[in-house]
């Protein structure tokens, strides 16, 4: 205990997870540490679920609204999803229990653009914080706290929660110590800038701070972070991260980027890590990454040493990958950065570095608009994320999927999307396995024919043409042509057949 907990007031704070639970009570607001499956708390939640459970089976109400700063794991959301304890849930989530409560209405969402949450948080939009729980790695003499592999919201959490629980986590490196750059640039009128100009620039300090007199419980765990080992690239991934490191070099060829390019920021999932992968064998050299997680292709740079520095807010890596820089932690001090997300997702640093965005979604239509978030229009995937900080701020903004989905039984390029996430606007460049559409200076109709050209599946392209045919004859107007009984006419037909292919 005295290695990880080395504060001697705070070792007399030391309880059982379910003892520090109790302290939760139906009806709180509650903040967790946690993003995209790393730094969340794995005991007390756990604890918390089943002291749920027991409440619900003696007919007792015993929900809270959480939140996090992003996605969290099994011992988290995917406990409390089974347990029905979540009344409310923001901003991200990717455990299938817990989708399915929001999707059937039991559990209100709210999604958020990442960037955002803390100051939504701070305005007191989302309720006054009962509780906070945040894991670390270790508590300092000092009573300062060493943060574990995410930062998160946890800045904002620990200054707003009344009570404060710490889950201190053998499983993570001791040598974390001082991967981490803690600013906190407070609220307007007062707000301070971000003085970043380049990824590796340190602005704060290592430790995250809390006043003493809150922290009620502190709650010792072993279970590691949980993520889902990436895929292996198959070759329409590796089609995708082609097509994209050809126009990368050739937008160094005409000038428009440096030879090592700008930052790069990378969306979770396995195209964009095969995105990556293909950037080890690329001819680019010192490239740096200002993104909001690091995944595997990330590590796989920096090992090879085309990537110098990589800044985000926390890890999203395979099991293997965690194991492996669990163990070489300190190793990676100095080329790896973790931020809280109100500084890794921030808008006016985003676009002052000249990010370069690589985002994933679900669809788009042949205008270039963005669904990320919701299927059919109607269900909930995971969430914004942290794509519309980018997105609409970089650079460069590149969306990547591939063709079709479901076998073939869904067009990822529809008419027109039956949510939108992000607009044509923010929408610079789109690349399935059929290939790229560079849609930077081009009129909706352009727009159109350069997706409907490059990017969309054979099985879907005479469907398509026919379409936008049909609505250069009768659309309303002629500047972005729509057919209006028909714009949603992919998506009704997959609700009532099971594919958009015509019967």
């Amino acid at each position: 205990m005295a290695e990880r907990i080395r504060s001697a007031s705070l070792r007399k704070k030391v309880m059982s997870a379910a003892e520090a639970a109790a302290f939760i009570k139906d009806g709180m607001v509650v903040g967790m540490s946690g993003f995209t499956g790393s730094g969340y708390p794995k005991a007390v939640p756990t604890a918390l679920a089943e002291q749920m459970q027991a409440a619900h089976d003696k007919g007792d109400p015993f929900r809270i609204s959480v939140l996090t700063g992003a996605s969290t794991g099994p011992e988290l959301d995917g406990a409390l999803g089974k347990a029905n304890g979540m009344s409310f849930r923001s901003p991200f989530n990717t455990d299938p229990a817990c989708r399915d409560r929001i999707n059937n209405g039991e559990t209100d969402f709210l999604d958020i653009h990442l960037g955002q949450v803390a100051q939504f948080a701070d305005q007191g939009v989302l309720g006054d914080m009962d509780v906070a729980v945040i894991e670390v790695s270790a508590i300092n003499e000092d009573g300062t706290l060493v943060p574990s592999s995410s930062i998160g919201n946890n800045v904002t959490w620990l200054k707003l929660a009344k009570k404060v629980i710490i889950e201190v986590s053998h499983w993570q490196s001791l040598d974390l110590d001082g991967i981490h750059d803690i600013y906190d640039f407070g609220l307007p009128p007062d707000r301070k800038p971000i003085p970043l100009t380049k990824p590796s620039d340190l602005i704060g300090t290592h430790y995250l701070t809390c006043d003493p007199e809150k922290i009620v419980a502190v709650v010792e765990a072993e279970l590691p972070d949980r993520n889902a080992p990436f895929k292996a690239a198959d070759e329409g991934a590796r089609k995708i991260a082609g097509y994209l490191l050809d126009f990368l070099g050739n937008e160094v060829k005409k000038g428009r980027l440096p030879e090592h390019l700008l930052p790069l920021q990378s969306g979770v999932g396995n195209v964009a890590n095969a995105v990556l992968a293909g950037l080890v064998d690329s001819p680019f050299e010192n490239m740096t990454a200002y993104t909001e997680v690091i995944q595997d292709g990330m590590l796989d740079l920096l090992d090879c040493g085309k990537l110098t520095v990589a800044s985000a807010t926390a890890f999203s890596l395979s099991p293997e990958a965690a194991e492996k820089i669990n163990a070489n932690m300190g190793n990676y001090r100095g080329r790896l950065i973790l931020r809280p997300q109100d500084v890794s997702n921030s808008a006016e640093v985003i676009r002052r570095l000249g990010c370069i965005a690589m985002n994933s979604l679900i669809e788009a239509d042949i205008f270039g608009n963005v669904n990320s978030t919701h299927v059919m229009g109607s269900r909930m995937q995971n969430g914004i994320g942290g794509s519309g900080d980018f997105a609409r701020n970089s650079y460069i903004s590149i969306f990547v999927t591939p063709s079709v989905a479901k076998g073939g039984k869904i067009s990822s390029i529809v008419p027109h999307v039956a949510h939108t996430d992000h607009l044509t606007q923010d929408v610079d460049v789109l690349v399935t396995e059929m290939g790229l559409a560079d849609l930077r200076g081009l009129a909706p109709r352009k727009r159109a024919e350069a997706i409907i050209a490059n990017c969309v599946h054979p099985d879907y392209q005479p469907l398509l043409e026919d379409y936008y045919r049909r609505a250069l004859r009768s659309s309303y107007g002629l500047h972005a042509p729509t057919l209006l009984n028909e714009a949603l006419s992919f998506h009704q037909r997959f609700v009532e057949t099971g594919s958009m292919l015509p019967a």
